[in-house]
């Protein structure tokens, strides 16, 4: 066997330097101490904890049942794509196009896409942060450069803020686009429509794109209400909009999202996926069309339910001494900010992390990884987790940063 054979020399280094989703690194190890018999508590997943709901379940049985589980058109299907627009249009006053949605395997694929079909090597994509990591790792393997913008973190009584200015004072000749969730992962911020138009504004005028991902748009607390990017009279110029299935409906694991963009574009950009993916999972299209069209109160009782667990959450978070935590208002995510305590025991947030799953079987995520430097004083916690299970896991929590400040 050679030593330097060209199924290893000739790999590419750019995917082997690209960062995975540490969530999915935590939930591993949750899982592997579950399996010895602890019993952790996990505030590190990133989606719903409740069953998909029944009438989407039972959507995809029939589907399955009539023998619907062969190739569809790689846009999505028509009664999919035009119940999507439908969605947007009456949620935001759109006037999407079901001909402007292609439907792809969750919103990852949609993220790579809408990138994929603007970025070339050279190019720059203005990230704020922290953020999730797949905008800035797929930047990078295109060969273009991620360009953090960090938030403002103004406090626990009023939260993070995104910095409109300094996002326009980051915009250079290589400059093609700006990337906003919102609702925010991982600081649950929902940025206020005065902020979302000055980003827009900012985009018209320096003549650039917002990827505007809002996956989350159904989680929303206290009243917050959204401005959508999608609801602006002229998005087509300037904007590729993401969204999905999978936390509003609680089908992560179905793999169903979509992008809205200009019909010229989606024709073209449907070329890149068919070579990719085909088209998404037949059977699971059909659920789609049952969520979006079905009754939608067990989403509301969902959004209410989570809205009661990050009160919980907050209220014994704040119990925690050295913790500084603000009430998220859309997302199911706090970013509580635990500097001092970091200081005071001079470690990361990463050491952070694995000694508190080590030592109390509590995972969280540290605010590290998403991805640069904005978060590193923070920890993720969801609270898409049972009441019970929230107040046992902040208990742990308290006594773990008893316990390392006694000895510290």
């Amino acid at each position: 066997m050679s030593l330097n054979p060209p199924s290893l020399k000739m790999f590419r280094n750019i995917i082997a330097s690209l960062r995975g989703e540490a969530g999915f690194r935590y939930i591993a190890k949750a899982r592997e101490l579950s399996k010895a018999g602890f019993k952790v508590i996990n505030f590190g997943v990133g989606q719903p904890d409740v069953p998909t709901f029944k009438h989407i379940v039972e959507e995809a049985k029939k589907a399955l049942d009539n023998g619907f589980t062969g190739y569809t058109e790689t846009q999505g299907i028509p009664e999919l794509r035009t119940a999507i627009a439908e969605y947007l249009n009456d949620r935001y006053g759109a006037d999407v196009k079901g001909d402007e949605v292609i439907v792809t395997p969750g919103a990852k694929p949609a993220i790579f896409l809408a990138i994929a079909g603007y970025i070339e090597p050279g190019d720059e994509v203005i990230v704020p942060e922290p953020s999730f990591p797949a905008y800035p790792e797929i930047v990078r393997f295109l060969g273009a450069k991620p360009i953090y913008v960090p938030l403002k973190w103004l406090g626990e009584d009023r939260g993070f803020e995104i910095d409109v200015n300094a996002i326009e004072n980051a915009i250079t000749s290589k400059t093609k686009m700006i990337v906003v969730n919102n609702p925010h992962n991982p600081t649950g911020a929902v940025f206020t429509a005065k902020e979302i138009g000055e980003i827009y504004r900012i985009a018209v005028d320096h003549k650039l794109l917002v990827l505007a991902d809002e996956i989350y748009d159904n989680f929303l607390y206290d009243g917050a209400k959204l401005k959508s990017f999608i609801s602006f009279s002229d998005w087509r110029d300037h904007v590729l909009y993401i969204n999905g299935f999978s936390k509003t409906f609680s089908m992560t694991g179905w793999r169903l999202g979509y992008l809205v963009v200009r019909s010229e574009i989606a024709s073209k950009i449907t070329r890149l996926a068919v070579n990719i993916w085909s088209c998404a999972t037949s059977f699971v299209q059909k659920a789609g069309i049952a969520a979006l069209k079905g009754s939608w109160k067990p989403v509301e009782d969902m959004i209410k339910m989570f809205e009661r667990r990050r009160n919980i959450a907050v209220e014994k978070l704040r119990e925690v001494k050295g913790v500084e935590v603000w009430s998220s208002r859309g997302a199911f995510y706090l970013f509580p900010y635990i500097g001092k305590i970091l200081k005071s025991l001079n470690i990361s947030s990463e050491e952070f992390a694995e000694k508190l799953i080590e030592k109390k079987h509590v995972a969280v995520l540290p605010g590290s990884v998403f991805p640069e430097k904005a978060g590193s004083e923070f920890i993720r916690i969801s609270f898409a987790l049972n009441e019970e299970a929230i107040v046992e896991g902040v208990k742990r929590i308290k006594s773990f940063v008893e316990e390392m400040m006694s000895k510290g």
